[in-house]
């Protein structure tokens, strides 16, 4: 059926529509109460005035849909197909990172305490999500010293002659080791850590009382000693918790800013009253696939560039399950637990540090550079996907979510979120009162990450591009440095490497290994000259695009000799330069009378250091890499009586293959067998052996 006929009979139920190229990949994927008057709104002349929209069905040449029952299931659905089939033109999430749990695995005989953050139906009991990250080991850690459940990896299904050190260093009852402990006191202990990590404070306080008691009673005084302190930690978390309690809910606000086509987001976690976590989205160079055609109420996810940093810190209220499907909720354990204070010498502390994925990079302070924005953003549309992405499926949903801006499914999601959770989720955009000033609190750090972002480190990019024209005399800015190393061990395996400096980050993708083929023995300056050769003949052949500047580790040699190669090729004019390690020198050819001396804090210098380093690094990689290659290939597996083993306790002995060369008999013999030592050496002295005085025989 032609694509335009498949489009105009489509039915008018709720679903998730599947926009496809010309390979049968998904572009696209939107939702819709109605799918016929949602698709076809695409078709629109004004619809495809937009960007987004013209682009995306120029692309497009074939539709499917899924029906479902209503908007509820379409919305989650489409939150599926997204995460599944990543299409460009959605908004992905790909930062979408998760929470760790206190995994209580009752499933086992003896069961144990896991930090993991991947939910299973497997029987376990599961508390959490726990953030910072840490925070969950921190809880584990208490059930370790408090009630001795462990988190080993031995085998507890059967008995082991002997126990390890955590059992010697009291953080484990021993179930290991028959007659250390008995089933009926391990499942008391695992009973208190669930009471534990349920929150149950008050029932484990009397259970202990009473334990304590008995313990007394029968004068055990270190037990009773033990229950004690263990009575006086429960009590201070208890005391903590109902504190934090009566102050108020649980609440996520978010707040963005916007410009010149990039953006940056900011979330706020609020837990009980207090401000314990902040999150970092941003989106570099969005694209033109902001914004889309709406038709009969409906709005679709916006397609964006992938997240590239985030940075997380503080806590959450954790909730318990026993597999990933249950909801009920736990008790919300605080940024700085008060068990922290019984069992920890250090405070966590929320540091709100900007990240980034990109290569480390030297800059310059830079005035802001301005940017044209490309497109019309619309935030609805943004925080409409941005929120399906994070919440949907999730374990844990705060009772209440703050967003800058209304959007058109935003009661769709909160009945969505409010069935998968068990609780009510409010879902608002408020425009006064307290809740407000919330979202502009993370509206303004929002823009304190956009600067941080985007105004500071791209313009020192610039700058850096600037200062190195000016210290390197190039005739422009420099956007691609390619470095050259040699790498060998006495002129053994000798190698090479090419690395990349583009836009201000190592491109890694256009790094490129050499194996010297024409040089013997220890020659840099010869071995330089071929490498610089055999790839800018290739350039040439190719008719590819010469970098801005070539860089070659080492010194005045190295850098006459990589220029005698760019002569032979016809390149005269191509900028060249050389750093010596030592010294730390810049030769620039052409002017090497003048070597450029930099401070050693000079950015610049930082710079070409970085190039060079990494080079280095690349090379003695590969190197290594050719080394073992040899090893394994060695001339002593030729000698009759020299296998693997013999040939591995040589060359550990001896040092190197040259070594066992120039070894006696006796020495070798204190290593294999004589007759083996004498195989050996006759093997690498055949001529000696031949020259040697022939035995006269009397008559």
């Amino acid at each position: 059926m032609d694509f335009y006929e498949k489009i105009r009979t489509l039915p008018t139920q709720p679903g998730v529509y599947l926009y496809k190229n010309a390979e049968g990949e998904v572009i696209y994927v939107g939702k819709a109460r109605n799918l016929r008057a949602r698709v076809r709104s695409y078709l629109l002349a004004a619809s495809q005035a937009n960007a987004k929209t013209g682009t995306l069905m120029r692309e497009a040449v074939d539709l499917d849909y899924i029906l479902v029952a209503n908007e509820m299931e379409a919305l989650a659905l489409e939150n599926n197909l997204i995460k599944q089939r990543k299409p460009r033109f959605n908004i992905l999430l790909r930062d979408d990172k998760t929470y760790p749990y206190v995994k209580l695995t009752l499933g086992d005989r003896y069961p144990k305490v896991f930090v993991t953050r991947r939910l299973r139906k497997d029987g376990s009991a599961y508390y959490g999500p726990y953030f910072p990250g840490n925070l969950a080991y921190r809880v584990a850690e208490v059930i370790h010293r408090s009630f001795l459940i462990p988190s080993c990896k031995v085998d507890l299904e059967r008995y082991h002659p002997r126990a390890c050190l955590q059992y010697y260093i009291h953080r484990c009852l021993g179930p290991c080791v028959k007659e250390l402990t008995t089933p009926e006191i391990y499942a008391a202990a695992v009973k208190d850590a669930q009471l534990f990590l349920e929150g149950r404070h008050a029932e484990l306080e009397k259970g202990l009382h009473g334990r304590m008691a008995e313990a007394a009673a029968a004068e055990q005084f270190e037990l009773a000693a033990r229950y004690r302190d263990l009575i006086s930690t429960v009590h201070q978390i208890g005391e903590k918790q109902r504190i934090a309690s009566a102050e108020s809910d649980d609440a996520d606000v978010f707040g963005y800013h916007y410009e010149g086509g990039c953006l940056a987001a900011n979330l706020f976690h609020i837990r009980s009253g207090k401000i314990v976590d902040r999150r970092e989205f941003f989106w570099e160079e969005l694209p033109e696939f902001l914004g889309s055609p709406v038709a009969d109420g409906d709005s679709e996810g916006d397609g964006m560039d992938p997240a590239r940093g985030e940075h997380t810190s503080g806590a959450k209220a954790p909730t318990s399950s026993h597999g990933p499907d249950a909801g009920a909720e736990a008790p919300a354990y605080l940024e700085a637990p008060a068990y922290l204070i019984a069992n920890s010498e250090k405070q966590p502390t929320v540091d709100f540090v900007e990240t980034s994925e990109r290569e480390p990079e030297v800059h310059f302070d830079s005035a802001n550079s301005d940017r044209e924005p490309t497109v019309e953003f619309d935030p609805g549309q943004f925080f409409s996907a941005l929120l399906k992405q994070l919440y949907i499926d999730q374990q844990y949903v705060p009772r209440t979510i703050l967003v800058p801006v209304d959007f058109e499914d935003r009661e769709t999601l909160a009945a969505l979120l409010a069935a998968r959770t068990g609780h009510r989720v409010e879902l608002a955009a408020p425009q006064r009162g307290d809740k407000r000033s919330l979202i502009d609190l993370a509206g303004q750090n929002a823009k304190q990450s956009y600067t941080q972002r985007f105004r500071v480190l791209e313009p020192s990019r610039k700058a850096i591009q600037e200062a190195l024209a000016d210290a390197l005399m190039l005739p422009e800015l420099p956007k691609r440095i390619e470095c050259f190393d040699i790498s060998h061990i006495q002129g053994a395996e000798t190698v090479a490497s090419m690395v990349v400096w583009e836009d201000g980050a190592m491109k890694k993708s256009a790094y490129r290994k050499f194996q010297v083929k024409t040089v013997t023995g220890v020659d840099d300056f010869a071995s330089m000259r071929e490498i610089v050769g055999r790839r800018y003949k290739r350039v040439k052949d190719e008719n590819g695009t010469m970098p801005s500047l070539i860089l070659i580790d080492g010194g005045l040699g190295q850098l006459h000799a990589a220029f005698q190669a760019l002569e032979e090729l016809g390149f005269t004019s191509q900028p060249l330069a050389s750093i010596a390690k030592r010294e730390e020198v810049i030769y620039v050819y052409g002017n090497e009378d003048e070597p450029v001396v930099l401070d050693r804090r000079s950015p610049v210098l930082h710079v070409v250091q970085l190039i060079r380093d990494e080079s280095h690094r690349f090379a003695i990689g590969y190197h290594r890499k050719r080394r073992e290659m040899r090893d394994r290939d060695s001339e002593l597996l030729e000698i009759v009586g020299v296998g693997a083993g013999t040939r591995q306790r040589l060359l550990t002995h001896f040092g190197s293959l040259r070594e066992v060369q120039a070894a006696t008999v006796d020495s070798l013999a204190a290593v294999v067998p004589r007759k083996t030592a004498l195989a050996i050496w006759e093997h690498f002295h055949a001529t000696e052996a031949g020259a040697s005085p022939l035995v006269v025989l009397k008559s």
